[in-house]
């Protein structure tokens, strides 16, 4: 890899490899700081998943539409897609442990604000503030998993992803039983258990001395970075991909509780399989599917499966039952899509991790914060014209991936580098 990264990763303060020679890299042998992170991880992910449940709840006791709660997941995704394109730049002068903390305190403020919320427009004030401190723990969380693994990156991404599909699975039905006593109280189960992974990161996760060399060759991110890196055009190409395909994803998460009919214990029920759709599509298939085959091949194939799926979803919302399957196997879809999408945006360019993240997930949350309401509106004219708005946008994210294929051609070419050059490029700094 490039000396620039070398130096970087080096700065992260990440364990010579000269130690793990004799080892073999093991996705489940982790240090405890990387359980730590990846704790906090599916928790704040399960905070994207328990609104779910109980978003007719919100619309019932609160007098809301559902254009309105769709907006819980817009004022969340707006703030958050914003705030990333800054967190390089903020982390790389407070350090990742910090800024992780930060966001994490953060979340607990706004979910317990949101509990004590009286209208919806208190809820959605306080989503805001969610997405700020989502947007500080999550652009940092995956930096810190590689850092502190001191394996392969491809072995941190699987858990990230992992921790992401629990916490969608686990989100809604721990939404969806709170929910039966009340719609704010599964904010709070969120707050608790927010305020336990900052306690964890706390006592497990140490920020490393950096030794004078590593000082010297720290530098800080520019607030321009992850801007320029929109200049590389396989970054823009792919980061434009995963605008559509994420204003698909989130259309399933603001949308799909609605025809589905049920209680809130019967929606946290069917998006629990969701959501472990998503985690096993990450953790087993993902993988095996990439080695298999070229991941942008695999990639343009699962948008168009993906979209298909929908098209059958639309066309289905007066039948419960293939609803149902329909809604679990959209989760295995994005599973397989979430992880093969973020290994080639990390591939396809030598730019530093966190400013290749914090440009990527920028503009893929974009995506959804105009993704969940445009689709959610759609639902005045036919129950199944959001699902086919979310078909449309991920098949558009099909074409741009095969008409580009040689542009982002990259991503099918892996560099195999040392467990070094894998690490994230953090910019140590002095907690």
């Amino acid at each position: 890899m490039t000396r620039t990264r070398d130096a970087q990763s080096a700065s992260a303060g990440v364990v010579d490899p000269g130690d793990h020679v004799s080892q073999k890299p093991s996705l489940l042998r982790q240090p405890p700081a990387v359980w730590a992170v990846a704790f906090a991880s599916m928790v704040a992910f399960m905070g994207i998943g328990l609104v779910g449940p109980i978003l007719p709840t919100i619309s019932e006791d609160l007098g809301a539409t559902p254009t309105q709660t769709s907006l819980l997941f817009t004022s969340y995704l707006v703030i958050t897609a914003v705030v990333m394109f800054f967190t390089s730049w903020l982390s790389s002068r407070i350090g990742t442990r910090t800024t992780m903390l930060l966001g994490l305190a953060v979340i607990v403020v706004a979910a317990i604000g949101c509990a004590l919320a009286t209208d919806i427009n208190g809820i959605i004030a306080f989503r805001a503030l969610w997405g700020l401190g989502n947007a500080l723990f999550l652009s940092t969380a995956l930096a810190s998993i590689i850092s502190a693994s001191g394996g392969p990156a491809g072995h941190a991404v699987i858990l990230y992803e992992a921790a992401l599909g629990i916490g969608l699975a686990v989100g809604p039905l721990v939404g969806g039983m709170l929910g039966e006593f009340s719609w704010s109280v599964p904010f709070w189960g969120t707050a608790t258990l927010m305020a336990v992974g900052f306690v964890a990161i706390v006592a497990i996760v140490r920020s490393p001395k950096p030794t004078a060399e590593q000082k010297a060759a720290t530098t800080h991110t520019p607030i321009s970075a992850p801007f320029k890196a929109l200049r590389i055009r396989p970054v823009l190409i792919l980061s434009i991909v995963a605008f559509f395909y994420n204003a698909s994803f989130f259309v399933t998460l603001a949308y799909a509780p609605y025809p589905l009919g049920l209680s809130a214990i019967g929606i946290g029920m069917v998006m629990t399989g969701f959501g472990i759709g998503i985690a096993f599509m990450s953790v087993v298939v993902a993988p095996r599917l990439t080695h298999r085959f070229s991941p942008l091949r695999t990639l343009w194939v699962a948008l168009i499966v993906f979209a298909l799926t929908m098209v059958v979803t639309a066309l289905s919302t007066s039948s419960l039952p293939v609803l149902i399957v329909c809604t679990i196997l959209l989760g295995f879809e994005i599973g397989l899509l979430h992880t093969v999408l973020t290994e080639a945006v990390m591939e396809s360019s030598d730019l530093p991790r966190p400013v290749a993240s914090s440009a990527y997930s920028g503009v893929r949350f974009l995506g959804g914060a105009i993704g969940a309401p445009v689709g959610t509106s759609l639902a005045d004219y036919t129950d199944g014209s959001p699902f086919l708005f979310a078909g449309a946008t991920a098949l558009v994210g099909a074409l741009i991936v095969i008409v580009c294929q040689r542009v982002i051609a990259r991503a099918d070419q892996p560099v195999h580098e040392t467990m070094v050059d894998e690490a994230e490029t953090i910019t140590v700094a002095d907690d």
